[in-house]
């Protein structure tokens, strides 16, 4: 189940596949570092809708170039697989982009 929350070692196992997300308060933390404040916004506005179509926002913020990401699954009070999709969508992004 998607929403289900995922084990630690289930996590532990996510970040060794996906080295830049790391663990943080119980949280997948990634910060993004773009060219410029237009790139960032971009990869913002085209993550904001993939979240959205999936009815699972995350917790972010932007300063010029940079948007640090939180994810976690508030109904679960942690992490869940939704989180591992929407971190690896906005890998995604991020790559075609950077």
């Amino acid at each position: 189940m998607e929403n289900a929350k995922v084990t630690e070692a289930q996590v532990l196992e996510f970040i060794a596949e996906n080295p830049r997300w790391s663990l943080q308060e119980n949280k997948l933390l990634r910060e993004f570092v773009f060219t410029d404040f237009v790139t960032a916004f971009g990869f913002m506005t085209q993550a904001a809708l993939i979240a959205e179509r999936s009815n699972h926002h995350p917790d972010w913020s932007n300063v010029y170039k940079k948007v640090l990401v939180n994810l976690t699954t508030h109904e679960v009070n942690g992490i869940s697989r939704k989180d591992f999709k929407l971190a690896k969508e906005m890998d995604k992004i991020a790559d075609h982009i950077m």
